[in-house]
């Protein structure tokens, strides 16, 4: 359940899970900031069908890893609209490599982004949160971050600091009426999915019960209940939506 006059920052918003939580917040009622780092066609395609479905949102570009631009983003929002409800942190990227051979480059670039970009984000965001004493947070990891994943091991690491960060912050923040919460998808139709060889993804669909890959809808549906009112005694934990691939 929503007010309707919620504000809500969604990071990576551009395509894929992002866009889809974006949609699903906007059409819920709530004012979304959608950020992007390089995908400017894209996201101007998200904005249009976002207004034309009657929802509010702009988009800035921001690189989640660059502690200035953070800053500067959570001030024109706090600017423009005077609070912040909610943050789901969605950005993400891959740079996948046996690790042996991985590069520290590599290494580097998926942590900053995918985990120091969540810590920079949350950080800011707590702080407004905490004066009005309410907030709601949703980190977007992986089944990767829990189980691990051959070729990931920079991605996995990410993730599975992104748990643990939250289950600290939950804790945290709570004193604040501020919540947090891990959603963790399986494999889902995304641009990266839609890229990769038939035979893999056959032998992937194997492993899950369900037998198919999850819609990026379906986990912004999952994100929008976390971050409303309906979940308001949830806090600290972590959500698998993974077709039953990881039992527990």
């Amino acid at each position: 359940m929503y007010t309707g006059d919620e504000v809500a920052i969604v990071t990576g918003a551009s395509k894929g899970i992002g866009k889809a939580i974006a949609m699903e917040l906007t059409q819920r009622g709530v004012t979304t900031v959608l950020t992007y780092v390089s995908s400017s066609t894209q996201m101007e395609e998200t904005l249009s069908e976002i207004k034309n479905a009657g929802g509010k949102a702009i988009a800035m570009k921001v690189d989640v890893s660059d502690e200035k631009e953070i800053k500067m983003l959570f001030k024109e929002v706090k600017k423009l609209y005077g609070r912040l409800d909610i943050l789901v942190n969605n950005s993400g990227i891959t740079k996948d490599g046996f690790l042996p051979l991985m590069s520290s480059a590599k290494w580097d670039d998926v942590i900053n982004v995918n985990l120091r970009g969540t810590y920079l984000c949350t950080r800011e965001a707590v702080k407004q949160m905490m004066i009005h004493k309410k907030g709601t947070i949703v980190n977007v990891a992986s089944t990767s971050g829990i189980s691990g994943a051959r070729g990931q091991a920079n991605y996995s690491a990410s993730k599975g600091g992104i748990i643990a960060f939250t289950k600290s912050l939950a804790l945290e923040a709570s004193q604040y009426n501020i919540r947090a919460n891990v959603v963790a998808p399986g494999f889902i139709e995304t641009d990266m999915t839609k890229s990769m060889d038939q035979a893999t993804l056959a032998q992937m669909m194997e492993l899950v019960p369900l037998k198919r890959m999850g819609k990026p809808a379906e986990v912004a549906k999952l994100v929008s209940f976390l971050s409303s009112n309906d979940s308001s005694y949830i806090t600290g934990k972590v959500f698998t939506i993974d077709g039953g691939l990881i039992n527990g």
